[in-house]
């Protein structure tokens, strides 16, 4: 089944390529979506793919890159919209 779950991780996020383990974790999975930087320096991806896809995914986010300290993850389902590829905002 597929379906689209957007995260926001928060703690030390940014200035430790979180986004770039994000991308390549992704990818890797075959998951569609983007991830970005937000002004309140937290981390926001929205995946889109298999349900157990997305879950491996979130699970590697409660980890992230070796520098990053992941305090807390929050997890909104979405409406399905059909991504095109895995891209890395701003």
């Amino acid at each position: 089944m597929l379906e689209r779950n957007k995260i926001i991780l928060s703690g030390k996020v940014q200035g430790v390529f979180f986004r770039k383990f994000i991308c390549e974790n992704a990818v890797k999975l075959g998951l569609k979506g983007y991830v970005k930087n937000t002004a309140d320096r937290n981390v926001e991806a929205v995946f889109e793919g298999e349900k157990e896809k997305i879950k491996s995914m979130i699970e590697l986010c409660r980890k992230g890159p070796e520098s990053a300290k992941v305090e807390n993850i929050k997890i909104i389902k979405e409406k399905f919209q059909h991504e095109k590829g895995f891209r890395r905002l701003n």
